[in-house]
């Protein structure tokens, strides 16, 4: 059974700096992909940045290389490292894995139970 289990939320004051970290409990191949993607209060559910291949990461436009996404533990291990956080961050923050090519929101998988990110102003 997959299973990922996010961690790292909090609450901060805007320009504070949050780590999440995803464990997933099994093996991740060199065909599977991963990535951070977050729910705003009344919004819909978007990427925040993705992980394929070894190749660059991809982020979403507000990330403002603000965040950064790694992976460690042979790849069972995402994490994501969030400064200069802003109000408009706050949100459930979701990990996904995709068996391929870079999930998105429609076509991941499987997907964690989130942790909430609140950045205060």
């Amino acid at each position: 059974q997959v299973q990922l289990v996010e961690s790292g939320g909090g609450s901060v004051q805007a320009g504070g700096s949050l780590r999440l970290s995803c464990v997933v409990s099994v093996d991740i191949s060199s065909s599977d992909s991963m990535g951070w993607f977050r729910s705003g209060p009344g919004k819909e559910r978007e990427a925040v940045a993705t992980l394929y291949r070894g190749a660059s990461p991809n982020y979403a436009e507000f990330v403002q290389d603000r965040f950064t996404v790694s992976q460690d533990n042979g790849k069972k291990t995402l994490n994501l490292q969030m400064n200069s956080l802003k109000p408009e961050d706050t949100a459930v923050y979701y990990c996904a894995l995709k068996r391929g090519p870079r999930p998105t929101v429609a076509n991941a998988d499987y997907w964690g139970q989130g942790t909430q990110v609140t950045v205060s102003s």
